[in-house]
C-alpha cells in the first residue's frame, strides 16, 4: 500500500501543481492518512516533493457530550420531565436516574427554570431552549461558536481540543513521476544475476550522523560502593583500621547481649530482626564472659543496677542476620580486652539487616559504616571533636548534636547535617560512648573508653547525589536516566 500511495502522490503532482490537504487527498484515493504522512515525510526526505505543515484547532465533542447532543442536555430533560402540577424530588429523580437529576438540578435553577422545594418540584417558566444541544450540534458540524459559550461548555466538559495535523505538497527539486528505488547494499543474488551493473547505489551520505555511542555509566550501587571506597579512604587516611565483618549471620548474644541491650528490648522482636530457622542457635560463645554478661544484665555491678529480669541463654543462642556492625565491634572489643591493653582505631563498611517495611527512607537491606576509637581518658569532646574531622572529609562541615537515647551508648548524640541543596538540617547518623556495664564485663580496665559513631552508605550517597528517595538508589525502580545523567561522586577529602 506505501508504494501505491507514492506512486499516486507522484503521479497526482505531474499534472497538478500541488496537494493542498493530505487529508482530502487521502480520503479521495482511499487512502489512510497516517500512510499518506509517511509517505510525504519520505518523498520529502529525497526531496521529490516539499512539505508544507499544516496544523488546526478544533473542537470536538466529548462522550458526554455526544450523549447530551442526542438526548438533549440533563437541564432540558429535567424542565421537560416536570409536568405543569409539579412533581415530588424523589419520582423526579427516579425518572430520570441519579446522574441527570444531579447535574440538571444544579444547571436548571441556574437558568432559573424551576423551583426546587423540599415535597415538589415545580416549573418557572412556560418554555425553555435547550441551548446547549443547540451548540453541541453546531460544534459538529464545525460551525462557528463564540468564545463564551465554548468556555461554558469547557468547564462542563463537554468539549475538548482536537489538534489537527497535516501537510500541503508540491514538486521538490528531484521530482520525478517515478522513483527509482536505489540499492542499499550489493547482495549474493546481484553478483549471480549480473544486474549489479545497472543498480543504482544510494549515496553515501558522510555527514550523517552515526549512532551514538553508549558509554557506561555506573549503577548506583556502584556510585555507593565508589562513596564506600572514599569513605574507607577518609578512616584510613585518619589513622584506623579496618574490622572483619564478613560474617552476615551473628548470634543474639554478639548482636544485642554484649551491647547490654535487655532481652525484651523491641529491637529483638522477629518484627524487627531476621532470624534464621537452619542454623537456628549458635554454640560458640565464650562460657565466662556469658556468665558475666548475664550477671550484670540480672543484677548489675560496675556501679550499675542492670535490669532486674531473668536473662536467658536460649534467646542470646538465637541466630540472626546482624542489625548492625556494632555486633562486630563487641566482638573486637572483647578479643582487644584478652592481651595487654593497647589503644586502637576500628572502622567497618558492611551490609547490616533490619525487618521493615520498605519506604522512601527505609529498606530491608542496607550499608553501615562505623567508627570507634578505644583508649584511656577519652570524653564526648573527644568523639565531638573526631567527628566534626570524619564528617569535614565527607564534604559536610556544618554539623549539630542532639541527646539521645542508645541501650548500649551513655551519653548519646544524633548527627545533623546542614544540607545546601534541601535548605535544611538533615540526620545524618548516630553516636555515643558505649556504657561501661558493656566494656567492663569484657575485661578492659577502668579508665578505658570507648567513643564510637555510625551512618548508613545509603544516606550521604543520597544527599551527595540529591536523591530524596532511597527507592530510586536502589531496587527494582531505579530510573536508568537518573544512572546516566549522574557522574560518579567524587566526596571533598
Amino acid at each position: 500500500m506505501a508504494d501505491e500511495a507514492e506512486d499516486a502522490i507522484l503521479v497526482y503532482l505531474k499534472d497538478n501543481d500541488e496537494i493542498s490537504n493530505s487529508a482530502n487527498f487521502a480520503e479521495e484515493f482511499g487512502f489512510s492518512h497516517d500512510e499518506i504522512l509517511n509517505v510525504i515525510r519520505r518523498l520529502n526526505g529525497f526531496r521529490f516533493v516539499e512539505a508544507q505543515d499544516i496544523r488546526k484547532e478544533r473542537w470536538v465533542l466529548t462522550e458526554e457530550g455526544k450523549t447530551y447532543a442526542a438526548v438533549g442536555s440533563p437541564e432540558f430533560q429535567l424542565f421537560s420531565a416536570v409536568p405543569t402540577e409539579g412533581i415530588a424530588p424523589e419520582e423526579l429523580q427516579k425518572k430520570l436516574g441519579p446522574a441527570v437529576y444531579k447535574i440538571g438540578c444544579q444547571q436548571a435553577i441556574k437558568n432559573k427554570w424551576v423551583q426546587m422545594a423540599k415535597a415538589q418540584v415545580s416549573r418557572k417558566v412556560e418554555h425553555a431552549d435547550d441551548k446547549v444541544k443547540d451548540l453541541l450540534l453546531r460544534i459538529q458540524k464545525d460551525e462557528v461558536v463564540n468564545q463564551e459559550d465554548i468556555d461554558a461548555l469547557k468547564r462542563r466538559k463537554l468539549i475538548i481540543q482536537q489538534i489537527w495535523k497535516g501537510n500541503s505538497v508540491r514538486k521538490g527539486p528531484e521530482y520525478a513521476p517515478k522513483r527509482k528505488r536505489a540499492a542499499t547494499d550489493l547482495t549474493r543474488e546481484n553478483l549471480q544475476r549480473g544486474d549489479w551493473k545497472e543498480l543504482e547505489f544510494k549515496e553515501y551520505n558522510f555527514s550523517a550522523k552515526g549512532l551514538p555511542v553508549e558509554g557506561g555509566h555506573l549503577h548506583p550501587l556502584l556510585k555507593a560502593c565508589f562513596v564506600r571506597r572514599q569513605v574507607q579512604t577518609i578512616f584510613l587516611n585518619m589513622g584506623f583500621e579496618e574490622m572483619p565483618t564478613n560474617n552476615y549471620v551473628e548470634s543474639s548474644f554478639w548482636n544485642f547481649d554484649a551491647l547490654f541491650q535487655p532481652q525484651q528490648h523491641p529491637a529483638r522482636d522477629s518484627h524487627d530482626t531476621f532470624f534464621l530457622k537452619v542454623p537456628s542457635t549458635t554454640r560458640m560463645l565464650p562460657e565466662d564472659y556469658v556468665e558475666r554478661v548475664k550477671e550484670i544484665h540480672e543484677s548489675g555491678g560496675y556501679q550499675s543496677r542492670g535490669y532486674g529480669y531473668d536473662w536467658k541463654r536460649e534467646e542470646a543462642n538465637k541466630n540472626l542476620l546482624r542489625t548492625h556492625t556494632t555486633a562486630v565491634s563487641s566482638r573486637m572489643l572483647y578479643a582487644l580486652a584478652q592481651k595487654p591493653f593497647a589503644p586502637k582505631k576500628y572502622y567497618s563498611i558492611d551490609r547490616v539487616f533490619r525487618n521493615e517495611a520498605v519506604d522512601r527512607t527505609h529498606l530491608a537491606e542496607f550499608h553501615q559504616i562505623e567508627g570507634l576509637i578505644c583508649d584511656r581518658g577519652l570524653t564526648l569532646g573527644d568523639l565531638i571533636g573526631v567527628l566534626h574531622d570524619f564528617f569535614s572529609r565527607l564534604g559536610m562541615s556544618k554539623l549539630r548534636f542532639k541527646p539521645a537515647y542508645n541501650p548500649y551508648t551513655e551519653p548519646s548524640m544524633e548527627i545533623f547535617s546542614y544540607h545546601e541543596g534541601f535548605k535544611k538540617w538533615v540526620e545524618v547518623g548516630n553516636s555515643g560512648m558505649f556504657r561501661p556495664e558493656m566494656l567492663l564485663p569484657m575485661g578492659l580496665p577502668e579508665d578505658v573508653r570507648v567513643i564510637a559513631w555510625g551512618l548508613s552508605l545509603e544516606r550521604p550517597t543520597m544527599i551527595l547525589y540529591g536523591i530524596d528517595n532511597i527507592r530510586d538508589l536502589f531496587g527494582p525502580k531505579v530510573d536508568l536516566g537518573l544512572i546516566k545523567r549522574n557522574p560518579i561522586c567524587r566526596l571533598g577529602l
